[in-house]
């Protein structure tokens, strides 16, 4: 990492945008990245769950060009061999990925590490773990994935801002209407998916996305 990693740590900020290769979205991932990299977003993560080895590394390091080509970060969400293979600069982690602390050191030092919670009590075990933000939710229903929470809440948001150590970005069905709220919280950033990449217009919406969220 040629900057330090707080600094790297600070671009988890504003809009987050979240590009994956589900068929169904309306944007493929790298017209949403170039969507998402247009409204100005810092970080951008990649979710990887309908392809091959061989085609997700040349997406992920399609996708690594096109945001360091515009000083953004990219993550990519649950494979960290991936990441680093790509050159991306950190991996994502779900409740049911490998752990953190299971990421060899060298590798933990060159990638962000991002962290899913979904619980106050995740959150506050977060806090001793080898990991750099996390995110938190779902905040509202959302169909992008099998809900296994139920929506969390602003209230809740709110709390989890208080108690975690790291920075936090908020994630589930938020939209241009409630990003602004949502920001409200104090959350560092907040990630959106279908409001991004399954909107008629993908660029108009990532820069209403980030005004809302900016204007807070």
């Amino acid at each position: 990492m040629s900057d330090t990693r707080e600094a790297l740590r600070a671009r988890i900020a504003g809009l987050y945008a979240i590009a994956d290769d589900d068929p169904a979205r309306r944007a493929p991932p790298l017209d949403a990245i170039d969507a998402a990299l247009a409204s100005g977003v810092s970080a951008i993560q990649l979710r990887l769950k309908h392809g091959g080895d061989r085609d997700a590394l040349a997406l992920a390091r399609a996708a690594v060009a096109r945001a360091h080509a515009r000083g953004a970060l990219l993550i990519v969400n649950d494979r960290f061999d991936l990441a680093d293979l790509a050159g991306a600069d950190g991996v994502h982690l779900g409740e049911g990925d490998l752990a953190p602390e299971s990421i060899p050191v060298a590798m933990r030092a060159r990638l962000l590490v991002g962290l899913s919670t979904h619980t106050l009590e995740q959150v506050e075990r977060s806090r001793t773990r080898p990991v750099d933000y996390l995110g938190f939710g779902p905040i509202f229903a959302t169909a992008t994935k099998r809900a296994e929470y139920t929506p969390r809440g602003l209230g809740m948001l709110r709390e989890a801002v208080r108690v975690a150590r790291h920075r936090v970005v908020a994630i589930g069905g938020i939209d241009v209407k409630t990003i602004a709220e949502v920001g409200a919280t104090g959350v560092a950033a907040a990630a959106v998916i279908s409001a991004l990449a399954d909107a008629p217009d993908p660029r108009a919406a990532g820069a209403a996305l980030a005004a809302a969220f900016a204007a807070r």
